[in-house]
């Protein structure tokens, strides 16, 4: 793997990572919305928790991937 797409992969493990700590606080900040009487917000929220999800399959994809040297 050159040097490039190590720095790919490392990105990828990062973006992991952080998009469920993100993906996390999107769920919360849903229930809390919910709970004040917001529901169509918590369920765009919960649609962002979604998508993050999503990307992250994504990115778990690409960077297995790269480990593989695909």
């Amino acid at each position: 793997m050159n040097e490039e797409m190590h720095k790919l992969k490392h990105l990828l493990e990062h973006w992991i990572e952080h998009n469920d700590d993100h993906m996390q606080n999107y769920l919360d900040w849903a229930d809390r919305a919910e709970k004040a009487g917001h529901p169509d917000v918590a369920k765009q929220l919960k649609g962002a928790a979604d998508a993050a999800s999503q990307a992250t399959k994504l990115f778990k994809d690409a960077e297995g991937m790269l480990s593989k040297g695909k």
